[in-house]
């Protein structure tokens, strides 16, 4: 009896052994995830090697010698020019100036003393006798003062002055936009090309070309 109770002591004592190593060694699902928790671990572990990245080529900065510029204006564009549907119109737009320079004021007296109270475009006509001869080329005197003041020209000058302007009066305002509008050549004129002039009351007989009758006067070139 002893010797079957030994034995199956030992049986028992082995069975419980190979329990024991069997519950504390991992299962085949265990290893496998293991396994592949390892090959992750190790693929983590390893340095990505660095992409080369190709630099982008400098751009070279602009200096002031190779700024660029703005076209320059072309001297024919008349965007600057006032708009104005008629002559009368214009007149109204222009701006009365503080102080005038001295060749517009010579102008706009022409303007005033020959032909104060006519239709405007024989106003107009007047300034442009002046400026024609003052651009003649030497056939007149270079300057509108000069031209005004040439001896024998103007029945209205008196030595080197002018009589007196009443120059808070429509007149004169009119007179001094009339003439800004010649000399900045905003309005076209019927006598432009206008180099000699008279009164409607007198026949000098001249031997000119005869451009247009504006108001009371007959203007010649």
């Amino acid at each position: 009896m002893s010797r079957i109770y030994r034995a199956a002591s030992f049986a028992a004592v082995t069975l419980c052994t190979a329990f024991g190593i069997a519950c504390s060694a991992p299962s085949f699902a265990e290893t496998v995830t293991n396994a592949v928790s390892a090959m992750s671990n190790d693929q983590v572990s390893q340095p990505v090697p660095a992409v080369a990245v190709e630099p982008l080529p400098e751009v070279p900065a602009v200096t002031s010698d190779s700024a660029i510029t703005a076209a320059p204006a072309d001297a024919d564009d008349d965007s600057d020019r006032i708009q104005a549907r008629s002559l009368d119109q214009l007149v109204s737009q222009q701006d009365m100036p503080v102080t005038l320079d001295r060749e517009t004021e010579c102008l706009a007296a022409s303007v005033y003393f020959e032909s104060k109270g006519e239709p405007l475009e024989g106003q107009l006509a007047v300034a442009e006798v002046v400026l024609n001869r003052a651009k003649s080329g030497g056939r007149f005197p270079p300057s509108v003062c000069s031209v005004v003041f040439q001896k024998g020209q103007f029945s209205f000058v008196r030595g080197n002055h002018f009589p007196p302007i009443n120059r808070q009066g429509a007149f004169w305002k009119t007179a001094v936009a009339i003439a800004q509008i010649a000399m900045d050549d905003e309005w076209d004129s019927r006598a432009s090309n206008a180099l000699f002039f008279h009164a409607t009351s007198v026949s000098p007989g001249w031997n000119k070309v005869r451009v247009a009758r504006l108001g009371n006067h007959v203007f010649y070139r």
